[in-house]
């Protein structure tokens, strides 16, 4: 018997006699078979699960069992096995595998995860859907606990990592850290894979054991871990990114005609001879959009925002259209750019490159100097751009006044100011995230870490582009009202939901730390843009922007015709990246099907594309992130034994997580590693004690931490407590 029993057991003897001891085993035996519902043990599997020893407590179980029997408790099978007689409870939802020691299920309906112990997993893997049965029921503060019956569906069967390789087997260790096991490969199996290679590994046989790894067969060689190539691979075959388009697509892509021709331009309005320019990132190769302006009378501007015509050559159901839809989404990596759609039509036809002619589909509007738009038009169009800028070329001519275009760019960011002001004085909330870029040697090696600065110029095209896509939105949600229509027509929104408000409540008592206060009642914007003012600049700015963001509700492409909170806009639609948003080529097609006078289309194909874009993009930005991840643990290789001032961003039970105020790279102390007294994670305030001590450790601390180890496969990097 083990002492936290013996313990037990002498406790409950203080109540007299016999009792306590057969209460103790009856006790047990409940839990025994709660624990177990559905399954049947004989008399010596239950007496060898209690480790019960000596005669008395053997009989003493032979009562308790009849007597539960003899009350309907439990039930008596045909071969003398014991089982619960409640009736198992089975649901489905999807794993959640937070760590090697157990998961969360997460099912639709219940609000709280069920609890999983990793042995009851039957091998599945995070994302997995799976049948469970609840074996507890929350209580007393502790989660619903229960068990993996069948996996209803796996989501992957291959995996990357990095093989071991030896004379007799091989080991591919994931690189993913929500996978919690090694694959086992027999040595016929691995290929051309050498030690230390970076693999993609496809499972040929999973067990249900936890001790026993899967078999797996390498499939495909990535190249040498720790080099550039092979570690950027790694992510996209981690995160199912093409690596090139099929030869039938980029022939598809090759036989597009490229000459405008003369019944093409009729059909359209005539922007050639209108001053147009595009301002895009120094390294961008796809312009899919351009402004245009022109004074129409004193004080009143025409001013055109004018996108890619992806739709005219992408035509609905053909094999670029599939193509594109599948991928949903341009992914942009740290050293790379996946394109939705093949470089003869992204960089090529597509792209609003200066001085060439190009098909666009645009809005237009006269905007007067106290920004009322007197007239609205949309419409396909036909432009020749007079420049590129880069943004820090139209920064350059804001600020100084001279230059190419500098007066029509001065009108234009003035515009852009007001109509910004505006929204936030309506309710938008500026949130102003730090990113970050790298600077790269020729082989991909990271050299400095650079924090993103928008400025003016970057704002001003932000703005004219949030200004199309709400006006397009408006104006097909309204069409409704003229028809007489009960439904708004069918067409692809861009939602955000309000906060969570237990989430807010928590991210107001985070930032009470910093000394930001946050009201939760009231005008919500309002007092989110106080906040996010009061720490431009400081150190605490990139976590408290981030933590704010974790507090809102998450963005998605939905046909029903919802607000967004963020921008405080009734409707909004994306209708300015056509070449790098499928759903940008949706609301094209729609809007013009409805400037044609056609027929409403059914809306639940619409909302299946809708939803399946939302999850493409999610995992753009997801890949986004392991890329950004591996270069900053990269850099911090050459960091070792060097000290830095962090502020905490995180705290779980094993770790506290640090973002290093200098290079923003985040790391993590663990507790474990943590000298001079043992710290026990305060969930409920999101922060670590010290047991002895009595030392609080919580969100938003500044700590000063030591670069101990990075982790290249695992995109880690592991930090010290430098004690002061």
């Amino acid at each position: 018997m083990s002492k936290k029993k013996k313990k037990k057991f002498v406790k409950s003897k203080k109540s007299g006699g016999r009792q306590p001891k057969a209460q103790y085993i009856k006790d047990q035996v409940k839990e025994l078979f709660v624990s177990n519902l559905g399954t049947g043990f004989s008399m010596q599997q239950i007496i060898k699960q209690l480790k019960l020893r000596d005669m008395r407590s053997k009989n003493l179980l032979k009562e308790i069992l009849f007597g539960m029997e003899s009350r309907g408790k439990i039930n008596r099978g045909p071969d003398g096995r014991f089982s619960s007689a409640m009736e198992a409870e089975y649901i489905e939802g999807r794993v959640d595998h937070v760590n090697p020691r157990f998961a969360y299920i997460i099912c639709e309906g219940i609000e709280e995860d069920i609890w999983v112990r990793t042995d009851d997993l039957k091998f599945a893997i995070d994302g997995d859907i799976v049948r469970i049965m609840i074996t507890s029921h929350a209580k007393n503060g502790f989660r619903a606990e229960g068990r993996v019956l069948e996996i209803v569906q796996r989501t992957k069967d291959e995996f990357v990592g990095r093989i071991e390789v030896s004379e007799k087997f091989s080991f591919v260790v994931p690189d993913n850290k929500n996978l919690h096991f090694d694959v086992f490969v027999y040595p016929e199996k691995i290929g051309k894979a050498k030690h230390n290679d970076k693999v993609i590994v496809k499972i040929a046989k999973w067990h249900d054991a936890r001790n026993r790894s899967p078999l797996g067969e390498v499939i495909q060689v990535l190249g040498k871990a720790g080099e550039n190539e092979a570690e950027i691979h790694s992510i996209m075959a981690e995160f199912g990114l093409p690596f090139q388009f099929p030869v039938k697509v980029e022939e598809a892509a090759s036989t597009i005609p490229v000459k405008i021709s003369a019944k093409e331009i009729k059909g359209r309005r005539d922007f050639r001879d209108v001053t147009t320019f595009t301002v895009d990132p120094e390294d961008a190769k796809d312009f899919d959009d351009a402004l245009s302006i022109q004074e129409v009378k004193k004080g009143t501007y025409e001013i055109g925002i004018h996108i890619a015509d992806v739709s005219h050559y992408v035509t609905e159901n053909s094999i670029l259209d599939k193509e594109a839809y599948e991928r949903a989404t341009s992914v942009y990596l740290v050293d790379r750019t996946i394109p939705m759609l093949p470089e003869v039509l992204s960089n090529q036809l597509c792209s609003l490159r200066p001085k060439e002619e190009k098909l666009t589909f645009s809005a237009v509007f006269h905007i007067d100097e106290d920004l009322k738009i007197s007239n609205r038009w949309f419409g396909r169009t036909i432009i020749n751009s007079d420049r590129r800028f880069t943004y820090e070329e139209a920064q350059e001519n804001i600020e100084s006044g001279e230059g190419d275009y500098a007066k029509e760019l001065v009108i234009l960011n003035d515009i852009a100011k007001r109509f910004r002001d505006r929204r936030f004085k309506h309710g938008a909330v500026n949130f102003e995230t730090t990113e970050v870029k790298f600077k790269l040697d020729e082989k991909g090696k990271p050299l400095e870490v650079v924090p993103k600065i928008r400025k003016d110029a970057h704002k001003m095209i932000e703005e004219f582009m949030l200004l199309a896509n709400r006006e397009v939105a408006t104006h097909v949600y309204q069409l409704k009202q003229k028809k007489g229509q009960q439904q708004p027509n069918t067409f692809v929104y861009r939602t955000h939901d309000l906060p969570d408000p237990e989430k807010l409540d928590n991210f107001s008592k985070f930032s009470a730390r910093f000394g930001h206060k946050l009201e939760t009642s009231g005008d919500i914007s309002k007092s989110l843009n106080k906040l996010m003012n009061e720490i431009e600049g400081k150190p605490e700015q990139n976590v408290l922007e981030q933590l704010a963001i974790r507090s809102m509700a998450k963005a998605k492409y939905t046909t029903e015709p919802k607000g967004h909170f963020g921008l405080a806009f009734d409707h909004y639609s994306h209708f300015t990246s056509p070449i790098r948003r499928y759903p940008d080529v949706m609301v094209h097609r729609l809007l013009w099907n409805y400037l044609e006078g056609g027929a409403m289309p059914d809306k639940e194909p619409y909302e299946k594309r809708c939803i399946h874009s939302s999850e493409r993009e999610k995992n753009a930005a997801d890949a986004e992130r392991a890329s950004i991840k591996y270069k900053q643990v990269e850099f911090m290789q050459t960091m070792l034994g060097q000290q830095f001032e962090g502020l905490v961003s995180g705290v779980t039970e094993w770790g506290i997580f640090v973002e290093i105020i200098d290079t923003k790279c985040e790391g993590m102390i663990r507790l474990a590693d943590i000298e001079g007294d043992f710290y026990d994670f305060d969930e409920k305030h999101y922060r670590v004690i010290g047991r002895h001590n009595k030392r609080i450790i919580t969100l938003g601390d500044k700590l000063k931490v030591m670069v101990a180890r990075t982790d290249i496969d695992r995109r880690t990097i592991d930090l010290d407590l430098v004690q002061e």
